[in-house]
């Protein structure tokens, strides 16, 4: 993956694949996190951020409403100081 980043071309997303967003944030490969959060709740399902992760510090770099309530959030990694 790591090689694959520094290949020009378009960016890489991941959709739905809470597993290797974990294995990602664990190598520091994330530049950027894109949340779609919907005003409904079904279920227990499964945490994105859950215990045992990587631990992830995230600043938010833009935020908006769609008209239908979904919350659109992009987050970037929080440089270490």
């Amino acid at each position: 993956m790591a090689r694959l980043r520094q290949q020009p071309g378009r960016d890489l997303h991941v959709m739905g694949s809470g597993e290797l967003i974990q294995t990602l944030m664990g190598h520091d490969l994330i530049d950027e996190y894109l949340l779609l959060i919907h005003p409904l709740v079904l279920g227990a399902g499964r945490r994105l951020f859950g215990d045992g992760g990587p631990p992830a510090s995230l600043r938010l770099v833009d935020s908006t409403a769609s008209t239908t309530g979904v919350l659109i959030a992009t987050y970037q990694p929080q440089q270490p100081d």
